[in-house]
């Protein structure tokens, strides 16, 4: 292998080369360390697991096409990421679809915000919809730090954009939660409020049928 097609990386860091063979086996480690949780990642940002199972494959596919881009072993797990984000972002314009589905976990912390302790529980109706009304580019923070659980260095990598910016767009994307997920409960509040006196009317005339039902027996 000529000396050219290898790259010194960090100290410790084993050696990335643009050799084929490598990258193939170095792309099935990663597949074999990390698909599960790709997977679990993207049926959550499109809602449907045969799709998912799809983006999978592809994602590393991809992974090993772009196999020279990745200049540090060490961070391939958020390089995975940024790869599967770009994957179901593409998807997802091109369906112009955006759906989460509900998932299960605990919070990392005692001191965890409103929205934090919602993206760890089961999603309800109204969680599900306030995340809808989100633009992708903030559930898509959201998903990686709050469910994935990426560092702020990761979350950069991932979304391809400084640790500032992606500070800026979490930050963002959970006051957007906090707002769409208020205006989601204030509406089933609402529509629930409506609904009490025709179930009030309801039952009132249940009542008064099986009143007259008795009295022809």
């Amino acid at each position: 292998m000529p000396v050219s097609a290898v790259r010194t990386l960090a100290p410790g860091a084993e050696e990335v080369t643009n050799d084929r063979a490598t990258a193939r086996a170095f792309i099935e480690r990663l597949y074999a360390a990390h698909h599960e949780e790709i997977y679990s990642y993207l049926s959550r940002m499109v809602r449907d697991e045969e799709l998912a199972a799809d983006l999978t494959q592809e994602t590393f596919i991809k992974a090993f096409r772009a196999f020279d881009t990745l200049s540090n072993v060490e961070r391939a797990r958020p390089w995975l990421y940024q790869i599967a984000s770009r994957t179901a972002l593409d998807e997802l314009r091109r369906r112009r679809i955006v759906r989460f589905v509900p998932w299960s976990g605990e919070s990392r912390g005692s001191d965890a915000s409103a929205e934090e302790l919602a993206l760890h529980g089961r999603l309800s109706a109204d969680l599900e919809r306030a995340l809808d009304r989100l633009p992708a580019r903030q559930r898509e923070a959201l998903l990686l730090a709050e469910v994935h659980e990426l560092t702020g260095v990761e979350l950069a990598e991932a979304l391809g954009v400084s640790h500032a910016a992606a500070r800026a767009l979490l930050t963002r994307a959970r006051e957007s939660l906090r707002q769409a997920l208020a205006h989601e409960r204030a509406r089933s509040a609402l529509a629930e409020g409506r609904s009490k006196p025709v179930a009030a009317a309801r039952d009132r005339s249940e009542r008064r049928g099986r009143g007259g039902d008795q009295d022809r027996q």
